[in-house]
């Protein structure tokens, strides 16, 4: 990785992007200049080299020249030169040559593209359609928006090669409020020209240092998209402030505020002084105090005091009295307007309808009123009524038509209604607020008391309730639509718990408060009215506010509401909240406004693939838009993804350390270029600190190289549909395991094919197959019917687990190993139909694999011949395996497993015992059928249990009946036979030999105690699933009780026989 500090001066992230692209083609340039130059100098000693720094491991397998050079043979957008499996970088599995060129070979060949019949309509089994939840331009992805890229490309692969006409759709949101406060806080650590601050700038200028952020992230996350392998169709991109987007985002404002549900009022927004904009709820964070506790606050030197109730008096007009109240916030005092006692209270009941002096503002007046709704319990049961700053103080102002009063610039000072206090910072008031009070002998007290803080997220400031004209949503007309079409079952919502969210939030939702006070974003198409001659009027009077969609007709609409008056407009400077126009995602990528063929073919979306944590906040909105907007749903299904947390498990935060570059991951990084990109980034000193502790404790030799298909399968492999899910890389590092295992089988299989194997037409069985390859055709057949299913039900571990099950499992581990004797040894037409089977068993496991390893699988998949006639192009558009019934043989399946277990109880019982004297092993089948199947295949169990170190060990089969030979220790296989090996004489401890044998009984009789509880409970459950698995359970229970009576049968041979 590029180094990012110069002369010691830390650079910025976009300086350092910028850096990495120069030093990256620094070094092909020198790798070029060094492969022209001579080996060596006749007559010169040659310089002695200088080994190139290596962190403490070094985690790429092969040279990174070695595997550059292989991806620069493939020609950008070509299919992969295919190398020989037996050439330098291709004799093992490396992420880096394998994942280098395929990726442009799908995209330059249109593959994910929908695929349409020839007149351009949808293909017979229909659309399938995501529009991808567009990251922001705030920075790189992380480790949980790969998780979600990974569930989503899961998907589109499966249905694009189930053959649906699929579509997905890429874009990028501008993130308003985030970006801009990425990029103020980048500004402040690293000024231009002299300017650290937003206003130094003007808007124009600003807003195009927010486009050079956002252009070089969003180049970031689309490669990072790409090398994650996820297929959408790059032709139909959509960036929120994209021309086409910013007319639909116009449009929806008009037509709304046409309508009567956009208007704009003067009412209380969540603020943020440090932003100097109103924030949506989702911006906001909640800390809870269980007392005084002093927090950091931006723009103060010392931390501030909360948690605290202070008491102090009003003085009461016209008397000596005094009424006591008590607040958190003792500087709102300066916008008091009245004090609410309860009407039932007796200590204040004669005191309703006085006034009060305000004992710092010169001339207030407050009014004591009676209000049901104050709780006389809390305080002095008299309540400070506030209404433009807080949020209970609002409703109490409008119902007892109440003054309000705000204090409060926007950047967190005093305005001129805070009398003496003008112009100093809020909470440096509140300490001088309390002094005034305690000099004028009113401040009375002050106590403990539990309370909740509002932060703003983005800059951790005390969000403060202010007062201010905005446009305003209705929502609850649009509220029983969007309620409707999930309690009919129109929208599915997965998990079910995550429809009770969205619902309960639906129910509970307030009008919407859409302004925001920032520079990027979409300007509201409202534009205020002047009339020349008179005054500018109120800022909240809709009468004075015009919407249209362009200047020239804002003016004509203003023109006409005040005819014969000369009136100009100035556009509002506020702009959308991001949640507007990506509410409008669904639908605008598509075309809206415009009735495009897109809109026609691909509308509604098919799944939406989210995280939990914004249900409420953007996938109801765009619900509400879209049936407000189309009348039809955004999308049929809703898919909520787990939270990733860390192994502590904390969520993911810049600030703890653990947020993870996917990059990172798939290429590995060393612990000091982790440390790096927290000194580059906007973090405090402090908290890179803590952040790179925690670095230091989980990834102590930096994160190595596990390849985008190894992380694909491990996220798939831990997402559920509980809340949270756990980031581990030892098992990211098992899975790439399992990626090289699956290369040198296919490496295996295809030297066992030979360059001149070709496949049959066809692959229906020819009923020629022996019993192996009856029963891994079975296994095949079972995994797709499981595999489908799975990923129908959205259940991702499952699939995960059944296709490695398959491969790893069955296909490598038995099928691979019992065909080598047969294609070595066997009749050639055996070995034929052996090959045969391979290839069948092989090429659909890469197919069924290929959803989530797209770039190994493709790899391989290339390489293994095509059946006459098939010129599929890519496994991407390959046909995914489905069920069929005549590849289902359960007596076959049933017959090999009886192999497998006569072939894992010899393994098990001579690795045991490890007499080297051992001649013999007996098979004791207990029944004909299974004498049969034991007879005719004693080859393949030889062949499976693969003990060449006891070369002279002969296998007998016993009859059924026939007696067992005594002397022996048993291993139960089944309820089909059991194992023998002769140990008498031969064992020095036989009391340790009984003890275990009786422990290993107790556990038989415990499982056959649980097998029975389980079966009861089944058996109350009227479902198809719930009877095939108590069928499977009824077959466990007679194979324990069949390995029960073996046991108990040795164990009084301990006991009387050997002893």
């Amino acid at each position: 990785m590029a180094h990012t500090q110069t002369l010691g001066k830390t650079i910025s992230e976009e300086q350092r992007l910028k850096l990495e692209n120069f030093a990256s083609k620094r070094e092909q340039q020198a790798q070029r200049a060094q492969q022209q130059q001579p080996s060596s100098v006749p007559g010169k000693k040659p310089k002695k080299q200088r080994a190139p720094a290596v962190e403490p491991n070094d985690w790429v397998e092969g040279t990174a020249v070695e595997a550059k050079k292989s991806v620069e043979e493939t020609p950008a957008g070509q299919k992969t030169n295919l190398k020989p499996l037996d050439n330098g970088l291709h004799k093992t599995y490396l992420p880096k040559v394998v994942e280098s060129a395929w990726y442009s070979f799908w995209e330059t060949q249109g593959l994910f593209q929908p695929r349409t019949e020839g007149d351009g309509s949808l293909r017979p089994k229909g659309k399938y359609v995501i529009a991808m939840p567009p990251p922001n331009v705030t920075g790189r992805l992380h480790i949980g928006q790969a998780l979600a890229l990974s569930l989503e490309d899961t998907l589109v692969r499966w249905y694009r090669m189930r053959q649906f006409s699929t579509l997905y759709i890429p874009g990028c949101d501008h993130a308003g409020i985030a970006t801009q406060a990425v990029v103020e806080k980048q500004l402040a650590k690293h000024p231009k020209g002299g300017k650290s601050k937003r206003q130094d700038f003007s808007r124009a200028e600003f807003v195009r240092l927010c486009q050079d952020w956002k252009g070089i992230y969003h180049q970031a996350i689309n490669e990072t998209i790409r090398r994650l392998g996820v297929s959408v169709d790059w032709s139909r991109e959509v960036f929120t402030m994209g021309p086409q987007f910013s007319t639909a985002v116009t449009e929806a404002f008009v037509q709304l505020h046409s309508e009567g549900l956009i208007y704009r009022a003067n009412r209380l927004v969540h603020w943020s002084c440090r932003l100097s904009t109103a924030l949506s709820a989702t911006e906001v964070d909640y800390k809870e105090l269980e007392g005084p506790t002093k927090l950091n606050v931006p723009g103060y030197d010392k931390k501030i005091e909360f948690g605290t109730l202070a008491y102090f008096k009003y003085p009461i007009e016209g008397s000596d009295q005094t009424i006591e109240v008590a607040t958190t916030r003792p500087e709102t005092m300066l916008g008091d307007t009245a004090i609410a006692v309860h009407p039932q209270d007796d200590r204040y009941k004669d005191f309703v309808g006085k006034t009060v002096r305000h004992p710092i503002v010169p001339h207030r007046k407050l009014m004591i009123v009676a209000d049901e709704c104050v709780d006389s319990e809390f305080g002095t049961g008299a309540v400070k009524v506030t209404p433009a700053h807080e949020h209970d103080d609002f409703k109490r102002g409008k119902k007892h038509d109440l003054p309000f009063i705000n204090i409060l610039n926007e950047d967190g000072t005093l305005n001129h209604n805070a009398g003496p206090f003008a112009g100093e910072k809020r909470f440096n008031a509140r300490y001088g607020v309390i002094e005034e009070l305690k000099k004028l002998g009113l401040y009375t007290r002050e106590e403990p008391n539990k309370m909740v803080i509002p932060i703003c997220s983005r800059s951790g400031d005390i969000i403060e309730p202010l007062l201010k004209p905005q446009w305003w949503m209705k929502m609850e007309p649009l509220l029983k639509p969007a309620i409707a079409v999930v309690e009919s079952g129109e929208l599915v919502i997965r998990p079910e718990v995550q429809k009770k969210v969205y619902l309960q939030w639906m129910r509970d939702t307030q009008d919407w408060c859409l302004s925001r006070q920032l520079w990027w974003g979409h300007q509201i198409p409202a534009y205020h009215i002047s009339i020349e001659g008179e005054d500018c009027g109120n800022d909240a009077d809709s009468d004075r506010w015009v919407c249209e969609r362009t200047d020239r007709e804002a003016q004509e609409k203003a023109e006409r509401r005040f005819p014969g008056k000369k009136v100009t407009i100035k556009r509002d400077e506020d702009v959308l909240d991001t949640w507007f126009s990506s509410g409008l995602w669904p639908f605008s990528v598509l075309g809206w406004p415009d009735k495009t063929l897109d809109l026609e073919n691909y509308f509604p979306n098919t799944t939406l693939e989210t995280g939990w944590d914004i249900l409420p906040f953007w996938v109801s909105r765009m619900v509400i838009f879209s049936l407000k907007l189309t009348g039809k749903v955004p999308f049929t299904e809703v898919f909520c993804h787990a939270m990733v947390r860390d192994r502590d498990g904390r969520k993911m935060s810049k600030s703890h350390g653990n947020v993870i570059d996917p990059i990172d991951i798939v290429d590995g990084v060393s612990l000091g270029d982790l440390h790096q990109k927290l000194v580059n980034g906007n973090l405090a000193k402090s908290e890179v600190e803590k952040a790179e502790k925690y670095q230091k404790k989980f990834f102590p030799q930096g994160i190595p190289e596990i390849g985008a298909d190894a992380l694909r399968f491990s996220l798939l492999n831990t997402q559920a549909s509980n809340s949270y899910i756990t980031i581990d890389i030892e098992t990211m590092s098992r899975f790439k395991r399992f990626c090289n295992k699956i290369y040198q089988a296919t490496k295996y299989v295809l030297g066992k094919l030979g360059d001149d194997f070709v496949p049959r037409d066809s692959r229906a069985l020819t009923g020629k197959e022996g019993l192996a390859e009856r029963w891994i055709l079975t296994k095949m057949n079972m995994a797709a019917r499981q595999m489908n299913q799975a990923l129908e039900e959205r259940d991702f571990p499952r699939s995960a687990r059944i296709i490695y099950r398959y491969l790893y499992d069955e296909l490598f581990d038995i099928y691979i190993e019992n065909s080598k004797s047969i294609i070595s040894n066997g009749m050639p037409e055996e070995a034929r139909s052996a090959r045969d089977t391979l290839y069948t068993a092989m090429e659909s496991g890469l197919r069924l694999l290929s959803p989530f390893m797209p770039f190994l699988t493709e790899e391989l998949w290339q390489r293994l011949p095509r059946r006459p006639g098939n010129d599929t192009s890519s496994i991407t558009i390959a046909e995914y395996p489905e069920y069929e019934s005549s590849f289902y043989d359960p007596r076959s399946e049933v017959a090999y497993e009886l192999i497998q277990g006569c072939s894992k109880g010899i393994r098990s019982l001579v690795e045991k015992y490890a007499f080297h004297d051992i001649e013999v092993v007996y098979i004791a089948a207990l029944n004909q059928p299974s004498y049969d199947t034991v007879s005719a295949q004693i080859s393949a169990i030889e062949s499976l249990t693969r003990y060449s170190r006891y070369k002279s060990l002969r296998i007998s089969i016993l009859k059924p009946g026939e007696v067992n030979p005594p002397g022996c220790a048993v291993f139960p296989v089944s309820a089909d036979a059991n194992i023998y090996i002769e140990i008498k004489g031969r064992i020095q401890d036989v009391a340790e030999e009984l003890r275990k044998v009786t422990l290993k009984v107790d556990q038989t009789r415990r499982e056959l105690f649980a097998t029975d509880a389980l079966i009861s409970e089944l058996s109350k459950v009227q479902d198809k699933d719930v009877t095939e698995a108590i069928q499977a359970e009824k077959s466990r229970r007679r194979n324990r009780e069949t390995g029960l009576q073996a046991l108990e049968t040795f164990i009084k041979e301990l006991k009387n026989t050997i002893i």
